[in-house]
């Protein structure tokens, strides 16, 4: 059983709706003060905002890069790397070229990753594997090459496919990339249990829209 504060800490507090507005980042950043959360996960466009609310706080800014298909020429992830890294993000999550992977181009795959890194300079980057559209032989390949192009996370899931996040999925992410690399949970991760469920298997961050509601249940838990 976790407490809010601790599990506060895995999440990233998310807005990637195309409906956002200014206001609703004003309340996310506010939340996300608040409660402590880890970062913040806005929309590219964003990212300047967040940056000035949040900069006198320890909360990240996060944003999304090539979301969310992922199928972006790598010059164009690459020039929106540096431009959401100029703005004040502090980590960015990378949708993985799934096309790639499946036509077994990994050379390709593996600059796409690794030319973000580069234009991250020293900013946390995650990549998003989108499993529910993936073989676990694929999401193991992918996994390992994320590792090799120096990726620092790999997410299982935008939360616009298919399918979120599942206990499997983390499970099987964690096994392959190992202990120093993280794995993030997201898409569908709505509640104190599944938040908990997804740590035990492995996660080491939560992207969630659902962190209030997350961190309110455990105060309700930890209080009977």
């Amino acid at each position: 059983m976790k407490n809010s504060q601790e599990l506060a800490a895995f999440i990233d507090h998310t807005l990637l709706k195309p409906q956002s507005t200014s206001a609703m980042v004003e309340q996310l950043c506010e939340e996300a003060i608040q409660h402590k959360f880890c970062s913040v996960c806005v929309l590219p466009t964003f990212v300047a905002k967040a940056a000035g609310l949040l900069k006198d706080s320890d909360v990240k800014v996060c944003t999304v890069i090539g979301f969310p298909l992922g199928a972006t020429e790598t010059r164009v992830k690459e020039v929106e790397t540096e431009v959401a890294v100029e703005q004040g993000a502090d980590e960015v999550d990378m949708v993985l070229n799934i096309g790639l992977l499946k036509s077994a181009e990994f050379v390709k795959l593996k600059n796409d990753i690794a030319t973000v890194v580069e234009a991250a300079k020293g900013k946390t980057v995650k990549v998003i594997l989108e499993t529910c559209l993936l073989t676990d032989e694929e999401k193991k390949q992918a996994c390992e090459i994320c590792v090799e192009a120096g990726a620092d996370f790999v997410k299982t899931s935008t939360g616009f496919s298919t399918s979120g996040a599942t206990i499997e999925d983390v499970r099987l992410m964690r096994e392959t990339v190992g202990p120093d690399i993280g794995v993030k949970a997201s898409g569908g991760v709505r509640d104190y249990q599944t938040a908990c469920a997804m740590i035990d298997a492995g996660a080491t961050r939560l992207g969630t829209s659902s962190g209030m509601l997350i961190v309110e249940a455990s105060n309700t838990r930890v209080e009977k």
